[in-house]
C-alpha cells in the first residue's frame, strides 16, 4: 500500500471513530439536554467537542469556548441533529459491511427462506453462488461507501463544529482588546519590577563598590606623603573593585539589552548561545531582515529561557531551534527530545516567555505531551 492509500485508510480510522464518538455524545445529549443547557455546562461541552474537532482536523489545540451562549445553544441543536445523522450514515454503511462479512459464510445456518438484506434486498439465499455472488457485492460496496463517505463526514461535521464555537470578527476583536489590556497591564506589572530589580542591583552591588573605591582613593590621598605602602595597597584593592563593578554593571546592562544583540545581531547571539547552552543545541536561521530592536530582544530572551527549562527540566540531549521570518511575523521553534509534561503552572520559565511574547501581540503555543517531544512555538509582528 502507497502512502497515501495508508493515510486515507488513516483517515477513515480516526473519522469512524470521531463519528461514532459524535453519535454516542448526541444520544447522550438527548437524554441530558436539561443539564446541557446550562450556559456553563454548555461551554463545558462544546469546548470538549472543539478540541475533538481540533484533534481530527490536525489543527493546534483551542483554549476554551467563548462566544456568546446563544451561539453555543445553537450549536448544541447543530451538533446534536448532525451527530445523529451522519453517525447513522457510518452506523448503516460500516455496519451492513460487517454484517454482510459475518453473515455469508453462515448463510445454511440461517432459517430457510431467508431473504438477503442491503441492496439485494428481498432475494432468497438458495445457495453458495447466491450468497457468494450478492454477499461479496454488498462487502465492497458497503466497504468502499464506508472508505469514501467517513473521512468526508468526519471533516465536515468537525469543520460544521469549529465555524459555529469560532468567534466572529466583532468577537475576536473583544477578544484581542482584552488580551491586549491584559498583556499591557502584565508588561506595566513587569516593567516596574524590572526597574526595581535595577535599582537594587545598582544600590546593593555597583553602587556600593563605588562607594568603598571612594573611600580607599580619599584615604589613600591623605596618606600619598607619609605612606606609600599603604598608598599602593589601597590603590591595589580600588583596581579591583573597579573591575568588579564594571563586571557587575555589564551583567546589570546585559540584562537589559544583551550588547552582543548590537554587537552580532540576532542571528550572531543565538549562535553564541547555543554555543554556551548545557545541552546540544543545532540552530536554523533563516534570512531575517531587519527585526525591531524591542522584538530581538523578546526572540533573544524567549530563547535563552526555553534552552534554561530544557537544561534545567526537561532531561534532553538534544534541543533544535528554529528562526524564520514570515512576511511581517517572526517565527521561532524550540525542540527538545525530552520527557515533555511541561506544564507552566508549576515554575515562571514558560509564563515568563508567554507576558514578554504577548506584550509585544505575539502568540505562544506549547505542545509537551507526556513523554516528549516538548515544542515551544512563538510568532511576534516584526513590521512589512
Amino acid at each position: 500500500m502507497n502512502h497515501h492509500g495508508a493515510s486515507r485508510l488513516s483517515a477513515m480510522w480516526r473519522g469512524l471513530g470521531y463519528l461514532l464518538g459524535s453519535l454516542f455524545t448526541a444520544a447522550v445529549a438527548l437524554f441530558t439536554l436539561p443539564v446541557l443547557i446550562v450556559p456553563m455546562t454548555a461551554r463545558a461541552w462544546a469546548s470538549w467537542h472543539r478540541r475533538r474537532a481540533d484533534r481530527l482536523l490536525l489543527s493546534p489545540r483551542s483554549g476554551p469556548v467563548r462566544v456568546g451562549t446563544w451561539r453555543v445553544l445553537g450549536w448544541l441543536c447543530t451538533c446534536m441533529v448532525t451527530s445523529l445523522a451522519f453517525g447513522l450514515v457510518v452506523v448503516l454503511c460500516a455496519g451492513n459491511a460487517v454484517a454482510t462479512a459475518i453473515t455469508v459464510p453462515l448463510w445454511w445456518a440461517l432459517p430457510a427462506g431467508t431473504r438477503a438484506g442491503g441492496f439485494a434486498a428481498g432475494v432468497p439465499l438458495s445457495g453458495w453462488g447466491t450468497a457468494l455472488t450478492l454477499g461479496t457485492a454488498q462487502v465492497v460496496i458497503f466497504a468502499a461507501l464506508t472508505y469514501w463517505l467517513v473521512p468526508l463526514l468526519a471533516r465536515l461535521h468537525a469543520r460544521i463544529c469549529v465555524a459555529l464555537l469560532s468567534p466572529s470578527a466583532a468577537e475576536r476583536l473583544a477578544q484581542r482588546v482584552e488580551t491586549l489590556t491584559e498583556t499591557r497591564a502584565d508588561a506595566m506589572n513587569a516593567h516596574g519590577a524590572e526597574l526595581r530589580r535595577i535599582e537594587r542591583d545598582l544600590h546593593d552591588g555597583t553602587q556600593a563598590r563605588l562607594v568603598a573605591i571612594a573611600m580607599r582613593l580619599g584615604v589613600a590621598r591623605e596618606s600619598l606623603s607619609e605612606d606609600p605602602q599603604t598608598v599602593a595597597r589601597l590603590l591595589e584593592e580600588a583596581h579591583e573593585s573597579t573591575e568588579e563593578a564594571m563586571v557587575e554593571l555589564r551583567a546589570v546592562i546585559r540584562t537589559i539589552y544583551p550588547p552582543i544583540l548590537a554587537d552580532r545581531g540576532l542571528a550572531g547571539a543565538l549562535a553564541a548561545l547555543g554555543t554556551r547552552s548545557a545541552i546540544d543545541t543545532t540552530l536554523d536561521i533563516g534570512d531575517l531582515g531587519t527585526i525591531p530592536a524591542a522584538v530581538e530582544a523578546v526572540a533573544y530572551f524567549t530563547i535563552a529561557e526555553a534552552l534554561t527549562n530544557v537544561a534545567k527540566h526537561g532531561h534532553a540531549t538534544r534541543t533544535t531551534v528554529r528562526v524564520a521570518r514570515e512576511g511581517d511575523r517572526l517565527s521561532i521553534e524550540v525542540t527538545d527530545d525530552g520527557v515533555g509534561g511541561a506544564d507552566e503552572t508549576l515554575g515562571t520559565g514558560i509564563a515568563g516567555i508567554r507576558h514578554r511574547v504577548l506584550a509585544l501581540d505575539g502568540t505562544v503555543h506549547i505542545h509537551s505531551p507526556s513523554g516528549g517531544p516538548t515544542t515551544i512555538t512563538v510568532r511576534l509582528a516584526c513590521g512589512s
